[in-house]
């Protein structure tokens, strides 16, 4: 395992040094360096600290692990791989993500899962383990959402004008979310046993990574929110 104190380091010099071979790697002393990880593969990188914006942005394939906060845009365009948060999240998580699992263990900003996408076998994950800002999965066209509310304390898990635009994909929500304000183009219904059956593999990882008891992460409902049709607006972006 190679180490490396990011404490005098630019985002450039980190990521030189993280580029100039693959493997295990441990980044001590980060201090808000954007764009760590961008684009890499065959790697394993440990953060301690709190990475800047766009952490694994174009990520396609490497693994970082987080012991802290991150800011915003982690994960933006991520192809494939995997990011593990063991504190909280900034705005807009997983923008435009279209493949690879996000793994949060505490809260997220507005916008989270923003533009999610999917194609064939590239269907990508974002599980936050407590409560997401407004605008979670603003026009979604694929992927997962999965929101746990873990430590919720009796308010809402999700903000305001959820799902606005959502067009494919899923959104899963600890509880029943049924009556909460949901726009006109999506259905909110009580999860069933096939419906669980599709994420009980992400919330086994969820509780691995973050010591928790699966069964009583079961032992409540949940939600899925889905599209009403295949493409609401498309009508919008295609021309008559």
């Amino acid at each position: 395992m190679k180490l490396i104190d990011a404490v005098n380091l630019d985002y450039k010099a980190l990521n030189t040094l993280l580029r100039e071979e693959t493997g295990e790697f441990t980044v001590s002393g980060c201090l808000g360096q954007r764009f760590i990880a961008a684009g890499m593969d065959e790697r394993r990188i440990t953060i301690d600290g709190i990475p800047g914006n766009a952490l694994g942005a174009y990520l396609n394939g490497a693994e970082l692990i987080v012991n802290g906060n991150t800011q915003d845009a982690v994960g933006d365009t991520m192809n494939e791989g995997k990011i593990v948060i063991h504190g909280s999240i900034g705005d807009a998580a997983g923008y435009a993500m279209r493949g690879g699992k996000i793994f949060v263990r505490g809260n997220a900003g507005y916008r989270a899962g923003i533009h999610m996408k999917e194609y064939k076998e590239k269907v990508p994950v974002l599980v936050i383990g407590g409560c997401a800002g407004s605008f979670l999965g603003e026009y979604q066209a694929g992927g997962k959402i999965i929101v746990l509310g873990l430590g919720a304390c009796g308010r809402e898990i999700i903000g305001n004008f959820p799902c606005t635009g959502m067009h494919g994909g899923k959104m899963y929500l600890r509880g029943d979310c049924t009556m909460l304000s949901f726009p006109g183009q999506v259905t909110a219904r009580l999860a069933c046993e096939e419906d669980m059956e599709e994420i009980r593999g992400f919330l086994s990882e969820y509780c691995a990574l973050f010591d928790c008891d699966q069964t009583v992460l079961t032992a409540s409902p949940f939600t899925v929110v889905t599209p009403d049709s295949k493409n609401p607006y498309q009508q919008m972006y295609v021309a008559n």
